[in-house]
């Protein structure tokens, strides 16, 4: 038992130096040279990682440290569950960290608040300052990208394809949060699941709501107010109300 628990031990700081030392893990788009900032968030952020990874996962698995967190993450409620594919990897999923230029991510605070099950389907990175509230289910596929500022509120399902990037100030709910009822007492606006294909990129400033249901290799134009499914792909989105702008595109990150 006592060499079993130090090859354990072993990994487990194996795993945490290589994780720390390599810069690239917290780079979700473009690397950039190290900065004090980053160098100090890097190590700032060891003990919000270890508590995560060794509360959702088995210690095996949270040895592994696939999930890495941000200090300026706030874990509000650290319930539900967390799925991961069946290959993981060190540092396959990345919350709070990267950088939008236009905001101040040195007091930029995200939040995690969950009490549902968050499916991560590979690679997926929540930028800094994003909100991710869920007590139904949430999926995630691979190559996610949600780069800041952002919000998810999950009461049913939202589902989101392969490769889907998602810009600032970004909303997407399943749910109006307070019920409202007909005079015969019977509730007239329930939660509606919302689905996103593979390939999606949504601009800057939309809201998604509940019903809404973007198809694959499709852009949403910036401020763009989605309530229900379209149909078509490699097109481009917009307007409130909104409509097909554009036709037989495609798009690059």
């Amino acid at each position: 038992m006592a060499n079993s628990a130090i090859i354990i031990d072993e990994k487990f700081v194996n795993n945490l130096w290589e994780l720390y030392v390599n810069y690239s893990y917290f780079c979700p788009i473009n690397m950039m040279p190290m900065t004090a900032f980053d160098f100090f968030n890097i190590l700032c952020s060891i003990p919000k990682t270890l508590r995560f990874n060794l509360h959702y996962f088995p210690l095996k698995t949270a040895l592994k440290l696939p999930v890495v967190v941000s200090h300026r993450t706030y874990l509000r409620e650290l319930h539900g569950k967390v799925e991961l594919p069946e290959k993981v990897e060190r540092a396959m999923v990345k919350i709070g960290f990267g950088d939008v230029g236009h905001y101040d991510r040195k007091r930029s605070r995200g939040i995690w608040q969950v009490s549902g099950t968050v499916s991560f389907g590979g690679k997926v990175s929540i930028g800094h300052g994003s909100k991710i509230s869920v007590r139904g289910n949430l999926c995630l596929g691979d190559g996610f990208n949600m780069t800041a500022e952002s919000t998810i509120v999950c009461a049913k399902e939202i589902r989101f394809g392969c490769d889907c990037l998602l810009s600032w100030d970004i909303l997407v709910m399943d749910t109006d949060e307070h019920p409202l009822f007909n005079k015969d007492n019977e509730r007239i606006n329930p939660d509606k699941a919302i689905q996103v294909g593979n390939h999606v990129w949504i601009g800057c400033k939309c809201v998604l709501l509940k019903g809404a249901e973007v198809p694959n290799n499709t852009v949403v134009a910036a401020g763009t107010l989605l309530t229900s499914s379209f149909s078509g792909e490699h097109q481009v989105i917009g307007g409130n109300p909104p409509t097909a702008l554009k036709h037989d595109i495609r798009w690059e990150h």
